[in-house]
C-alpha cells in the first residue's frame, strides 16, 4: 500500500462516488484539497459505498486505504466542518449536497483522463499510475481541453487513428 497523506475530501469523496447533480466545477476546483502523498487508487474498488449501504463508515474507508482509523476520522471531522460530509462520531457519514457535487466532478476528471490516456494507447498499469499523478494537478482550463479532445476522438476515431500513425512515424 502506498502512503497518502491528505487533507482529506478527495480520499472520502472518492470512496463514496454518488451520481451527483450539477457541478460548479471552477468551484470546485478551488475547494478540492490537494493530495500530500498521492494515491487514490484504493477507493476505486469502493466506488458505491454510498450507494450500496446508503452511507460508509470510517473503518470502511481506513481499511480501503491502509489508514489509522483515527488518522481517517481526523480528516471526516475537517470536512465535516467544512460541510462537505454529514458525520457523527461511531457513526456513518454521508455526503452534502456540495459533497455530492465535488465528488462527481472527481469522477468525471478521472474517467476523463483515464479515457484520454487509454485512447492514446498507453497500457493500463501506465494509464493507472499516471491518471493518479496528474488528475490533481490539471489547471480547470487544461482539463476542459483534455475533455473537448476525448470527445472529439470519440466523435471522430478516424482523427485518433491518423494521430496515432503520425506519432508511431516519427
Amino acid at each position: 500500500m502506498r502512503e497518502c497523506a491528505w487533507e482529506g475530501l478527495d480520499m472520502v469523496v472518492a470512496s463514496c462516488w454518488v451520481n451527483a447533480g450539477e457541478s460548479k466545477t471552477a468551484e470546485l476546483n478551488r475547494d478540492i484539497p490537494k493530495p500530500v502523498g498521492v494515491h487514490r487508487r484504493p477507493l476505486g474498488a469502493h466506488p458505491g459505498m454510498v450507494d450500496q449501504k446508503g452511507y460508509a463508515r470510517v473503518t470502511d474507508i481506513a481499511a480501503a486505504l491502509g489508514l489509522s482509523r483515527s488518522t481517517v476520522s481526523n480528516m471526516i471531522r475537517r470536512l465535516a466542518k467544512r460541510g462537505f460530509v454529514n458525520y457523527e462520531k461511531y457513526r456513518g457519514l454521508t455526503l452534502t449536497t456540495e459533497g455530492r457535487a465535488v465528488a462527481d466532478h472527481i469522477k468525471v476528471r478521472h474517467q476523463t483522463l483515464t479515457e484520454l490516456l487509454q485512447l492514446l494507447g498507453l497500457s493500463p498499469a501506465t494509464v493507472e499510475q499516471e491518471v493518479e499523478v496528474i488528475e490533481h494537478h490539471l489547471r480547470p482550463e487544461t482539463f476542459r481541453v483534455f475533455s473537448r479532445l476525448v470527445r472529439f476522438w470519440r466523435d471522430h476515431p478516424e482523427q485518433l487513428q491518423a494521430f496515432l500513425r503520425d506519432g508511431k512515424s516519427k
